[in-house]
Parts: structure tokens; C-alpha cells; sequence
């Protein structure tokens, strides 16, 4: 289209011997809903913090393009048997179309769930990572979850309003899954509930290490070689129950600070965990 090749003919240009740039225009921000290369605040939800937890299924709640975008782009290793207790490379997606904008998507996820419970049944929970239609339409993810959370025993079941259009980056996506770790895992156990444990002086928790091939791993030998105990990875090779322990941990070692300072800050002021 005109409108398009005008705005894009900035993007491509011939260098010119003796300039010093070709005078291409680039680092602008993404538009929202337009699928680009740079992460929104779903990719910073789904796609860093939520989805390498390896014992739960992300349900990417919307069309299949942002699902399919962001199936597999990240090397975050983990333990397990894939389709059996751990989920990390595989893809959950509502699939809206046309009919669910119009009518909205509560009964489609109601069904997806249900057939997640019936084709994964030692998931130990469910997080819906919600795209730009569902924050344009209001569909209520909270009631679902709220709703399927009482239907399956209490299970944990986590709504994430991380649609696209709330950020350009992924950054502001990465402050959303923190709050919904904070408001939906925290809040519902309390520092007093499962799992139970016997602390020690020397628990420490591994924050913002995505284990991307296999990086928290080898941070995980150095410091249990020091004779510290990682009680939980967040969020690469992470589980439930390990975001569920880390309010007993003694001390908080924060790798990606961009991503995780929101949950540790929290931590501290509630939990006095530095």
C-alpha cells in the first residue's frame, strides 16, 4: 500500500561513498498490534518470565500468530519429559477468530482448559498469557480463573493481563508477570503454606537466570560448591513449587535486574528477603 511503502522507503537506502551513514531511518518504536521483531509486553510475560516454568501450561489467550511467534525462539533448558511433566517447548493457543472478538473468548478458554486437564493431567498449573484482543474486548480472565481454579480442587491457575498493546517492549511485560507472581502465587500461599521444607541459613534463590543454554545451571554448581542451597531458579528449569518456596529464602541473587527487580523489591519489603 502507499501509506505503507512511504513509511517504509526510509528504511532502506544506497551508501554513498564519502558519507558517513546512508541516512537510513531505524530504532523506532513498534506499533501496537503489528507483529515486528522487537517484544511487547506479552513477549516479556510469556516469553521470559512465565514460560520457562517447566511444570505449567502458558495458554496464549488470542490469535495463533503471537503464540506461533513466540513457540520455541529461546534456548531455556530444563529437566523433565516434555508432554509429561514438564511443557516448556510446547504451544497452547485459543486460537481466536473473528466470532470470539464479536462474542468473546470466556467459553473457548473454559474448553481449553478443560482439554489441557484432560490431555496433561500432572500439569501443576495453568497461566493465561493474554494478547491484544482480549484487553480490547474485556474478556474477564480473572473470573475463568477464578471460576476453573475452585472446578479443579484449587489449582493454580494464573490470568496475565500482559496484552501487547500495553508496551512496546518487553520490559513493562516483565513488571505485569511479576505482579501476577506477586497478586496470583504469593498472596493466594502466604510466607506460612506449602511446600514444606526444613529451612537453612543457606537458602538462596537464583532470580532472573533464564537458563538459557544452560546458564543457571552452572551458576546453580558454583554456589552450592560454596556450600549455599538454591532453593529455586526464576525462571529457567523453575517450577511452581519453587516460585511457591522462594519467600523463605534468606537471600534473593538477582541476575536480570531489568526483568525481576519488581518480584525482589517486593520480596524484601515484605518478606525482609535482601
Amino acid at each position: 500500500p502507499e501509506k505503507t511503502a512511504k513509511r517504509r522507503a526510509k528504511h532502506l537506502n544506497v551508501h554513498e561513498a564519502g558519507k558517513s551513514d546512508c541516512g537510513v531511518k531505524s530504532n523506532l518504536k513498534s506499533i501496537p498490534g503489528v507483529m515486528t521483531i522487537r517484544g511487547c509486553a506479552y513477549a516479556g510475560s510469556k516469553g521470559v518470565v512465565w514460560g520457562p516454568i517447566k511444570d505449567m501450561v502458558h495458554i496464549s489467550h488470542g490469535p495463533v500468530g503471537c503464540g506461533q511467534y513466540s513457540w520455541g525462539s529461546r534456548r531455556n533448558y530444563y529437566v523433565g519429559t516434555t508432554g509429561i511433566d514438564t511443557f516448556v517447548t510446547l504451544q497452547f493457543s485459543s486460537d481466536f477468530q473473528e466470532k470470539d472478538i464479536v462474542f468473546g473468548g470466556d467459553k473457548k478458554l473454559n474448553k481449553l482448559i478443560d482439554e489441557v486437564e484432560e490431555l496433561f493431567p500432572l500439569n501443576n498449573g495453568i497461566t493465561i498469557q493474554s494478547e491484544c484482543p482480549i484487553g480490547l474486548i474485556g474478556d474477564d480472565i480473572e473470573a475463568v480463573s477464578r471460576a476453573k481454579s475452585k472446578e479443579y480442587d484449587g489449582k493454580t491457575i494464573v490470568p496475565v493481563r500482559c496484552e501487547g498493546f500495553r508496551g512496546v517492549s518487553q520490559s513493562l511485560g516483565h513488571h505485569i508477570a511479576n505482579d501476577a507472581v506477586r497478586d496470583w502465587i504469593f498472596d493466594k500461599n502466604g510466607p506460612d503454606s506449602k511446600p514444606k521444607f526444613e529451612p537453612t541459613p543457606y537458602d538462596v534463590a537464583i532470580i532472573g537466570d533464564y537458563n538459557i543454554g544452560g546458564d543457571a545451571w552452572s551458576s546453580r554448581i558454583l554456589l552450592e560448591e560454596m556450600g549455599l542451597r538454591v532453593i529455586a531458579q526464576w525462571s529457567g528449569d523453575g517450577s511452581l513449587a519453587e516460585l511457591e518456596a522462594t519467600p523463605k529464602a534468606k537471600l534473593n541473587i538477582l541476575h536480570c535486574y531489568r526483568s525481576m527487580n519488581y518480584i525482589s523489591r517486593h520480596m524484601e519489603e515484605k518478606f525482609g528477603i535482601p
